[in-house]
């Protein structure tokens, strides 16, 4: 039975789709299509590497095994599928073949030597040394054919910092590495190259991309869509809520960012350019909603499997801290949406869904089910590994529930191939960044790094929040967001800690300002893919992204500045419960909306110069913290959160204001 269509909206240009494939390009690599025996074989490799994490998932494999098999199949796949530059693509040239037979060799020789090898890592020989040379730069080259010459430059950057220790002026001067302590520390130990970041490659980034594979080949995605379409068709506003309902169910089983705003927006975009959305507004929305892939559970981006490892939490902990931010998310923009309609929509709505929501859910129910399940294992005691692992085999086999959506062998192969393929350029920057892990660790630069933060903010957790931010967020214009959390994660997070905060309140913020980087120039790749689509200006699109997504992006200070924040995490700090996360997640709700309002200059209706100044100070009011609280608490012994309660009582001020012109202009005849 052919599978029913959505909308019957009007096809994208096949070369703005291309351009936007581009960027999920740049996102992912740019791969070869290899012709001839070389592509069924390349095809079969990666194949095989599917199989065998699915297998490491099932049954133990040790992590001494794990890791470096892991990091060699990476390498030969990347050698042979990204080439050394654009003018040798679609051919694998004799250099590609050299590199991926010495990748192997290196592992080769790692896991030959033993329990000797690992003995002489502060004292390596000189064959260890040479071989580990070659192996660290094997990581930087195909880091580079994956993700570009940043990420490597940083790695080099790293290791130059632990060479040259002494001659650096204070406060960064440590002792010094020579070369053979520090390839020792990185090839030949689990805390360099192949510590944290490979462990989360090796095992939860590579089987929630088979995961997703599987997903897509089954029809899920387009079940996705099409169920959004239908639930919010009707009215001027629905195309914008589809974008954001779409988004979330898109990008919580991917994480990718890029993707989910090419995916959506090659069906979206007609549908907003018809009810009058401008091209640069209308790109800037199916960015930020592609953005809420990286936020929204269960899988969230490939950098909150590291958070778990990091901290040795659970990622099911991951997950719980992850709902109530993700709900902020995607309410802030339901509510720019919401604001939208009164400024771009016209009298024409979207066309209604061809099938009904009922028809649609009663055909393709089941699509939903392996989303749950991933989070019922869990619960019952499950790893998040087998978790993954056990959803991915429910996804296979209701796909055959049926004959449309069926993984027969042709789709399966494609699973499998893409799930590995589509895992190189995250498992390749993780393995550079376990340069940088390993560097911090061996110098000791995360504490010192705080020391220094925090001195220049002269103690101040409000200063030094702003800061990391600061950072992060400039970290994350130059690397993709799994490099700039991990980057952030070692050389950071320790200054928050030290003033006080929970370590997991530390990681968490430092991700979502990591995410920043998918909206902002040079790498803002989810705007720019956008744009592609709508033949908009891509600056001029980053700066509606950033439009959409910053009231959001206040809330993340809320957990790091006030303990009461720590609810929005799920978290309970000494003497609070549900009564207090709710009344949090209910301020972060009307600070947000508040946010969008000034952001906008409308609420109810258009607003004045004073209602918006008014808007905006209740945003602050209800998302940071304030002196107000110690010095009233100075005069009276009353619990009262007046910072919050005046936020409150500002919104109810302007809400009264807006009431009598937007029900004269609802009277208004149309």
């Amino acid at each position: 039975m052919a599978e029913e269509k959505a909308l019957p909206v009007a096809a994208v240009d096949e070369v703005a789709l291309r351009k936007a494939a581009e960027f999920v390009e740049a996102e992912e690599g740019a791969t070869n299509r290899l012709k001839g025996w070389l592509g069924p074989a390349v095809t079969a490799l990666a194949i095989g590497v599917s199989l065998f994490h699915l297998y490491a998932a099932y049954d133990i494999v040790p992590t001494q095994t794990l890791r470096p098999v892991h990091v060699a199949c990476i390498l030969v796949l990347t050698f042979l599928l990204f080439p050394i530059a654009q003018g040798f693509r679609n051919r694998i040239m004799p250099w590609d073949w050299a590199m991926a037979a010495a990748a192997v060799a290196t592992i080769v020789y790692m896991l030959m030597g033993g329990d000797d090898f690992t003995d002489r890592a502060s004292l390596p020989n000189r064959t260890d040394t040479a071989v580990g040379i070659v192996f660290v730069l094997l990581v930087l080259e195909a880091t580079r054919r994956t993700s570009g010459w940043i990420m490597p430059a940083i790695g080099i950057g790293f290791i130059l910092y632990a060479v040259f220790g002494p001659s650096l002026p204070p406060p960064w001067t440590h002792r010094g590495y020579d070369l053979d302590r520090l390839v020792g520390h990185l090839y030949m130990t689990l805390e360099g190259i192949f510590g944290t970041a490979v462990d989360v490659s090796s095992t939860l980034i590579i089987l929630f991309t088979i995961y997703g594979a599987f997903l897509q080949q089954s029809g899920a995605g387009k079940f996705f869509i099409d169920f959004s379409f239908a639930a919010m068709g009707g009215k001027p506003s629905s195309s914008g809520r589809t974008v954001v309902l779409a988004s979330f169910l898109l990008g919580g089983p991917s994480g990718s960012g890029v993707a989910t705003t090419v995916t959506l927006g090659s069906v979206a975009w007609p549908m907003l350019k018809k009810i009058g959305y401008p091209a640069d507004a209308a790109g800037g929305l199916l960015a930020a909603g592609g953005l809420g892939a990286i936020l929204s559970p269960p899988v969230l981006g490939a950098a909150a499997f590291l958070i778990a490892e990091f901290l040795k939490i659970s990622y099911l902990d991951v997950i719980r801290m992850a709902v109530i931010p993700t709900f902020l998310y995607y309410l802030a923009l339901l509510v720019m949406v919401e604001l939208d309609v009164r400024q771009y929509a016209s009298d024409t709505g979207p066309e209604t869904a061809t099938a009904s929501l009922g028809e649609i859910s009663r055909r393709y129910w089941f699509h939903f089910l392996s989303l749950f399940a991933i989070i019922a294992f869990m619960l019952a005691g499950f790893s998040a590994t087998l978790s993954v692992f056990w959803s991915t085999v429910i996804t296979f086999a209701v796909s055959f529930f049926r004959r449309d959506t069926a993984i027969w062998p042709p789709k399966l192969v494609r699973a499998l191939a893409d799930g590995t393929i589509g895992v190189l350029n995250a498992a390749t920057t993780c393995a550079a960044a376990g340069i940088i892990v390993g560097v911090v660790t061996l110098t000791g630069l995360g504490l010192k790094f705080s020391s220094i933060a925090i001195d220049y903010a002269g103690g101040s957790l409000v200063l030094t929040a702003v800061y990391t931010a600061l950072i992060v967020w400039i970290v994350g214009l130059a690397v993709p967001v799994t490099a700039s959390y991990i980057i952030c994660a070692v050389i950071a997070a320790p200054a928050l800690i030290k003033l006080g905060v929970p370590d997991y309140a530390a990681h968490m913020f430092i991700f979502y300002y990591a995410v920043l980087s998918e909206v902002s120039p040079p790498t803002a790749l989810s705007p720019f893919a956008a744009a592609a689509i709508t033949g908009a200006d891509p600056y001029r699109t980053t700066l509606q992204s950033w439009k959409y997504t910053m009231p959001a992006f206040i809330t993340p200070f809320m957990f790091v500045l006030d303990p009461k924040g720590l609810g929005l995490l799920l978290a309970f700090p000494p003497g609070s419960g549900w009564g207090d996360v709710l009344w949090i997640t209910f301020v972060a709700a009307v600070g947000i909306a508040a946010f969008a309002g000034a952001i906008k200059g409308r609420f109810l209706t258009d607003t004045t110069g004073t209602e918006r100044v008014l808007l905006g100070i209740t945003g602050l009011l209800l998302c940071f913290p304030s002196p107000l609280d110690a010095i009233m608490n100075i005069f009276t012994s009353w619990d009262v959160p007046y910072p919050q309660a005046i936020g409150i009582a500002l919104a109810i001020l302007v809400l009264a204001l807006q009431w009598p012109r937007w029900k004269r202009r609802e009277r208004q005849p149309a």
